[in-house]
């Protein structure tokens, strides 16, 4: 029988000139595989270990770390994938250009493809090299030609038929072998459904380091590094995540984090056509059909220009209808803070915050929203936010253009009753 290079194994290990014998990190082991030594000190069993890191996140010591463990098998299957796929070292031909991965489907691209080419623009003048799309696809030129309108000014385009719809092994391939051709320094993708299916696949074929749903990104003026910002620890803190030592240094963006350039159609730039090669094997995934949304009125927040926002503030599901009145009046649409979707007042698809949908519009009514880090950090960048909250210490009117100290309750009915007599047609049949 044979067997596939097996992932390292993660487990913990203990400083011993660090650890104080607070015997916090015994109870929270699932598998019990802390115990105390003879001289009142944490040890730990590597064999049982999962790597959990339950003990790491109660050490008041941060005597905890976790590192990555090599069976004698898996370093030999490790020594195989790298003699395959060689890692890019820092020491490798390295560029400067900065790569943005140009999602589409059905001809249509992602608009986060083109906020990542406004915002590498400006990562690529810090480096002192070029902006980049890449695109892979099936007559693809219409899309190049965008890309460049967008900013980019080279695009690396990869046209087969058999990419004419996503599928990851072959896109994986294409990219790989587009990066170890020319070296990029930065390598970015959007965090959609694609991007992260795909960026993870990149990088672990890479040997790379990958930062996941960046809201932050910028270059170290002194190292040249790219210093990735997102939240961590549940939100609690903002993490700045370097990678030292290998290229390209990737990470994901969600959508609606940075803004739309605004094209210009008259730049071009240089097209480099790349080949590959696929054979059946490579095809193990074939799509008989895609369903498309069918409702066209539906409009997904994270596209939405207006939003009415609640929060665990409203009291309960009947607070939501207040706020579909608003957003008819307003033209816009509801959406909630993970309290009201814990709670069952409204769906998950409408939830804004980091385990949600990160929103640009350009007006947020923030409704019984305290405004909690995780939160904050999917919609911050809104044009205009107006927060209503009884407690005029909440976190929400830190970030808010316009506050509002009350009962969201009685304001925003009161609110709904003024927009409809200023702007009459948009309330509905009640009028």
């Amino acid at each position: 029988m044979t067997f596939g290079p097996k992932k390292s194994k993660p487990v913990a290990e203990i400083a011993p000139k660090a650890c104080i014998g607070c015997e916090q990190c015994i109870p929270v082991c699932p598998v019990e595989a802390i115990s105390m030594d003879s001289e009142g000190l944490a040890t730990i069993d590597v064999d049982a270990c999962t790597g959990c890191r339950q003990c790491v996140e109660v050490c008041s010591a941060s005597a905890i770390t976790v590192r990555q463990e090599l069976t004698s098998r898996n370093a030999e299957a490790s020594s195989k994938v790298s003699a395959r796929q060689e890692p890019i070292s820092v020491q490798g031909e390295v560029t400067s250009e900065v790569w943005v991965f140009v999602e589409h489907a059905d001809g249509r691209p992602a608009s986060v493809s083109w906020e990542l080419l406004g915002k590498g623009a400006g990562l690529a003048s810090d480096l002192g090299g070029q902006v980049c799309g890449v695109i892979l696809g099936h007559n693809v030129d219409p899309l190049a030609a965008e890309a460049f309108s967008y900013g980019a000014e080279k695009v690396y385009v990869i046209d087969n038929p058999s990419l004419a719809q996503y599928r990851n092994r072959p896109y994986l391939m294409g990219l790989v072998g587009l990066v170890q051709k020319h070296h990029p320094a930065v390598f970015l993708l959007g965090a959609t459904t694609t991007g992260r299916d795909l960026a993870g696949a990149v990088a672990t074929s890479l040997q790379t380091g990958l930062t996941a749903d960046c809201t932050g990104l910028a270059i170290d003026p002194n190292t040249k590094l790219l210093e990735q910002t997102r939240p961590a620890y549940g939100g609690n803190i903002m993490a700045t995540i370097l990678c030292e030592q290998r290229r390209p240094q990737m990470a994901t963006v969600r959508p609606r984090v940075v803004k739309v350039p605004v094209p210009n159609p008259s730049h071009t730039g240089e097209v480099v056509r790349e080949e590959i090669s696929l054979v059946g094997e490579d095809l193990v995934v074939c799509i008989l059909d895609c369903a498309r949304e069918t409702n066209t009125e539906y409009v997904h927040i994270e596209n939405a220009d207006i939003l009415v926002s609640g929060g665990r503030g409203l009291g309960g599901p009947e607070g939501f209808d207040l706020l579909a009145d608003l957003a008819r009046a307003l033209g816009g649409v509801v959406s909630g803070s993970r309290g009201a979707v814990d709670q069952g007042w409204i769906d998950h698809s409408r939830q804004v915050g980091q385990t949600g949908k990160t929103v640009r519009p350009r007006l947020y009514l923030a409704c019984g929203i305290s405004g909690a880090i995780q939160h904050l950090v999917g919609m911050e960048t809104a044009d205009v936010i107006v927060a209503i909250n009884r407690d005029h210490n909440a976190p929400i009117f830190d970030v808010a253009t316009y506050g509002i100290v009350g009962d969201a309750k009685e304001i925003v009915p009161a609110l709904t009753r003024a927009l409809k007599t200023r702007l009459p047609g948009r309330g509905g049949a009640d009028e």
